[in-house]
């Protein structure tokens, strides 16, 4: 009998431990973080949101991005660098933040006349994947996107170069070198602390989209906005991955990545456009002015940017990098 219930026992233990080994292993989940430098309330962190909230429900919860708005975990101008070490998986900032990083991806930011946020955004994803700058090598780049036209928005109206000559304005990247050629005075710094500076008077004016006075409040301490979109540049964004997480993820989950993010380009475009009209609202609601400039000062201001662009090219030549030929592949996309 006692023979008989140790091999019964034996028996059953071994079926229980064949069961075990071949019952299918429960996937892992992915689990990733993702550092914003917008607020939460933004609509261009939104669309982050749900950029990664979509990839997380077509993977059926086998990839989970807790998303980190705000800067909380990295401040905007490190982001890059922290996502290259490990530091955030995932990062959405400004290449202006840092200038002089990449020079190639500068050239996208040059006041080229870009219309709106969707046709930015589609031309400097199509400018990335023709140039594919080495600049860009030590990450995976998800996707890009960019801001409809950058204009200025002032405590007084600037209606006139001589306006705005000695103005401090808030500027990063290229637009600090079209406030100059402008003949104001550029001061550099993130939006994140714009509006303390123009409420305190640290800075006149900012270069920014319409969307700047709604999204970052910025409409509440300003007084008018000139409408010069014939030298609108954009300010590049990127939504990059650190390399090593990116060839860790199984192809299937690569492809849904890519899948996802080619997408996202056409909402955040759509989502600059719409805070650019709700921006223009916003600002007309607070008895702010929106000023234009005549056909005279178009031309000149035209005339002034235009060293922006010849500065670049030269500039980039001595770093043996073709900045005309950015240039050019730009304005074509442009036509486009």
């Amino acid at each position: 009998m006692g023979n008989r219930l140790f091999h019964f026992t034996l028996i059953i233990l071994l079926v229980l431990l064949s069961v075990t080994l071949t019952a299918p292993t429960e996937a892992k989940t992915i689990k990733l973080n993702y550092s914003i430098f917008f607020p939460a309330s933004h609509v261009q962190c939104q669309a982050g949101m749900e950029w990664a909230k979509t990839i997380n429900e077509k993977s059926g919860g086998k990839v989970d991005i807790t998303v980190f708005p705000g800067g909380t975990l990295t401040p905007a101008p490190q982001t890059y660098d922290s996502v290259v070490k490990g530091i955030a998986d995932i990062g959405m900032s400004c290449f202006a933040y840092t200038r002089g990083r990449f020079p190639v991806m500068e050239a996208a930011d040059l006041p080229l006349g870009y219309p709106n946020g969707i046709t930015a955004s589609k031309v400097v994803n199509d400018f990335y994947t023709a140039i594919h700058p080495e600049e860009l090598a030590d990450v995976k780049v998800l996707y890009l996107h960019a801001h409809g036209p950058g204009l200025l928005h002032t405590g007084k109206p600037v209606t006139t170069l001589d306006d705005l000559k000695g103005m401090k304005i808030r500027s990063t990247g290229l637009s600090a070198k079209i406030v100059k050629a402008l003949g104001g005075v550029p001061v550099a710094m993130s939006q994140g602390d714009t509006y303390e500076s123009l409420k305190k008077g640290v800075v006149e004016g900012t270069f920014g989209p319409m969307e700047v006075l709604k999204g970052w409040r910025q409409g509440e301490v300003i007084k008018s906005t000139t409408e010069c979109t014939s030298i609108g540049y954009t300010t590049t964004m990127y939504v990059v991955m650190n390399l090593d997480k990116w060839n860790s993820l199984p192809e299937e989950i690569q492809a849904l990545f890519e899948e996802t993010s080619r997408q996202a380009i056409k909402n955040h475009g759509l989502a600059w456009d719409e805070a650019d009209a709700a921006g223009r609202e916003y600002t007309l609601s607070l008895g702010n002015s929106i000023v234009q400039l005549s056909d005279e000062q178009t031309a000149l201001w035209n005339d002034k940017v235009q060293t922006v662009i010849d500065d670049y090219i030269t500039a980039a030549k001595e770093k043996n990098l073709s900045g005309k030929k950015y240039v050019d592949t730009l304005r074509d996309l442009l036509k486009k």
